[in-house]
């Protein structure tokens, strides 16, 4: 069984190199302009061929997503962003319009074709069309059972099959929503949604102004509200044997728009999973477990609770019931490593939030997790600090300084 890639999003250069550090197998980024998410989430060219040619020189794959709904002024800058792609050897776009794949094939440009989940693919017949439209990987409709995505990938085997297994869902069929567009004016189908999904919602009667019927998912208490709209977030790292048993090529996880926290936890959560997974398999008599740390690090980022999505049944229930639900995070960034002084056992930090004097602080590392003392914070000249804010750099002393520590390391915070 060839084992299939970690694919982890890359909002920006940054995240991109965190992909690197914790594990990633490839990494997928939104090309300006052209992706389902905001700039705020995008590479600019320049940017991108930095962060290719950086990715390739540590084996890594990096996917371009060209994923929006084009529009007939978008289709010259499709062609010219291909070209660009093309040109520092992108491993493949990722793309959810026919129109756009038709430019792609109009600039003879040999670059791998990836379908967005967004093209809604659910069956075989409509895997081999698109085989011989020249796409070679399928990201699958969310709304498949995992024994259909077995029987496709045992009936199709010439393409590769992608899916997700981590992060944020859409509970519009296969993410195409005009929610936003209809309430915001912002386009989901044009990276711009405002997730009004996750809003609180009354049910009011016109006639009755401030008297909002509480739905039966409130349990009747006044006031509070019902999130109908908004789903738990995806979570398979229980079931990867039985995902890898599917013939997969590909398991991706959801974030473009998350923090480089984010990024680093998941990543190096999925890539011990599925290393430890790969090696059952391997060893035959050996059973897939999952340790409860995994879990306990899951927790620790921003999630609305985990759910397996219908991979398992059609019956999950997929969005929140309880009213007083939002998103969960026990931990948070609270810096980034510049440099680690060895001689003097002393990490640089570059601090991106708020930490102070007596904050319970965690290294996080590619195979490991490393306590630091927040007690011994000084400024750059040696001087003890009892706080440093958001652009700040600082030095923290080590405990136990026998391990290599990387640049671009995250440091986190208990939040409570």
């Amino acid at each position: 069984m060839k084992a299939p890639e970690l694919l982890v999003p890359a909002g920006n250069l940054e995240k991109l190199r965190t992909a690197l550090l914790y594990g990633a197998d490839a990494v997928y980024t939104g090309v300006e302009g052209l992706s389902l998410r905001t700039d705020k989430a995008e590479f600019t060219f320049d940017d991108l061929a930095i962060g290719v040619k950086e990715a390739h020189e540590k084996g890594v794959r990096v996917y371009a997503a060209l994923n929006t709904f084009a529009r007939n002024n978008d289709l010259k800058y499709v062609a010219e962003a291909v070209q660009n792609l093309s040109a520092m050897e992108i491993d493949g776009v990722i793309i959810s319009d026919p129109g756009v794949l038709q430019v792609i094939k109009e600039t003879k440009s040999r670059m791998t074709i990836h379908l967005s989940t967004q093209a809604n693919t659910t069956n075989t017949e409509a895997i081999r069309f698109w085989r011989q439209q020249g796409v070679e990987r399928i990201v699958l409709a969310r709304e498949l059972r995992l024994k259909e995505i077995a029987e496709i990938a045992q009936a199709v085997p010439e393409m590769e099959i992608e899916l997700f297994i981590h992060g944020a869902m859409c509970m519009a069929y296969s993410g195409r929503c005009f929610l936003s567009a209809a309430l915001t004016g912002r386009s989901a189908n044009r990276g711009e949604c405002t997730h009004p999904c996750r809003w609180e919602y009354q049910l009011q009667e016109k006639t009755r102004p401030g008297e909002p019927f509480i739905l039966e998912e409130d349990g009747g208490s006044s006031g509070r509200y019902s999130y109908i709209l908004s789903s738990k977030d995806l979570c398979m790292i229980d079931y990867l044997p039985e995902i890898l048993a599917a013939g997969v090529s590909s398991l991706k996880i959801e974030g473009r728009m998350k923090s480089v926290y984010y990024v680093a936890a998941v990543t190096r959560v999925y890539r011990w999973a599925l290393d430890a997974a790969r090696s059952c398999i391997d060893a035959r008599n050996e059973e897939y477990q999952v340790k409860q740390e995994w879990r306990e690090e899951l927790g620790k980022v921003s999630n609305r609770g985990y759910t397996t999505g219908f991979y398992l049944t059609e019956t999950e229930m997929i969005n929140e019931t309880n009213p007083d639900s939002g998103y969960e995070q026990t931990h948070g960034l609270v810096g980034t490593v510049l440099a680690y002084d060895e001689k003097n056992g002393r990490l640089r930090l570059k601090v991106r939030n708020l930490m102070e004097n007596g904050d319970c602080l965690e290294l996080l590392l590619p195979d490991r997790t490393v306590t630091l003392d927040s007690k011994c914070l000084t400024d750059l000249e040696g001087n003890p600090i009892t706080r440093a804010h958001n652009g700040y750099e600082v030095f923290l002393r080590m405990r136990d300084s026998c391990f290599h520590i990387p640049e671009g390391a995250v440091v986190r915070k208990f939040r409570g």
